[in-house]
């Protein structure tokens, strides 16, 4: 399963399923429909409604332990957040949902983990940098995954790679209302491949 979490700000109830659809056709695995936009928890339920078994489901922007129950109720199982709440984390953990909390520095990360978290969310991406990813890394437990979020494209990938990433989260260059499913397509795609690309040179 690749890695890449489809960041779905703005999806609309009623185009839930076809987005999803064409995103699960292109190889993406990881759905994440952010609660601060009308409509988010009926889009996370039929999501995971649609879902194959081994595709994820969940919220992003999930600030309280309410928000949790929440997208827990809808179906959901995966928490992502752009910020490090351990109480949040360790609710979503306990309810067995898979957590990837925001962190830019390595109190956070390792709050975050201590919390139960399963990935961290590197956020905002471009502000910790190529750079501050590499040295946060070489702190953290071996294995942990690091998924740089805010602003990356396909041909930024292989750069965060060799700086320690190993997966992403893809919001505004993936996805904004409005987009044809066409042209979702073809951005799905060109992320899953750039990735598996990158999959092969480490090979």
């Amino acid at each position: 399963m690749p890695p890449l979490v489809a960041i779905l700000r703005g999806l609309a109830p009623a185009e839930a399923g076809a987005v999803g659809g064409v995103l699960l056709e292109a190889g993406l695995r990881i759905l994440e429909v952010p609660l601060n936009r009308p409509g988010a928890l009926e889009c996370i339920a039929i999501l995971a409604r649609l879902a194959p078994e081994g595709v994820l489901i969940g919220g992003g922007t999930m600030l309280s332990v309410a928000d949790v129950d929440a997208v827990h109720a809808a179906g959901g199982r995966l928490l992502v957040a752009p910020n490090c709440n351990t109480a949040v984390i360790a609710h979503a953990a306990a309810l067995g949902m898979y957590c990837a909390p925001g962190v830019a520095t390595p109190t956070e990360a390792f709050a975050a983990l201590e919390a139960g978290a399963h990935a961290l969310k590197i956020f905002p991406a471009d502000m910790v940098g190529q750079a501050g990813l590499r040295t946060l890394i070489s702190v953290l437990p071996a294995g942990t995954p690091v998924w740089p979020v805010g602003g990356v494209a396909p041909e930024d990938m292989a750069g965060w790679r060799r700086a320690g990433a190993t997966g992403f989260g893809i919001g505004s260059q993936l996805y904004q209302p409005g987009v044809t499913l066409e042209v979702l397509a073809q951005r799905a795609r060109q992320f899953v491949d750039t990735w598996n690309a990158g999959e092969e040179k480490q090979a």
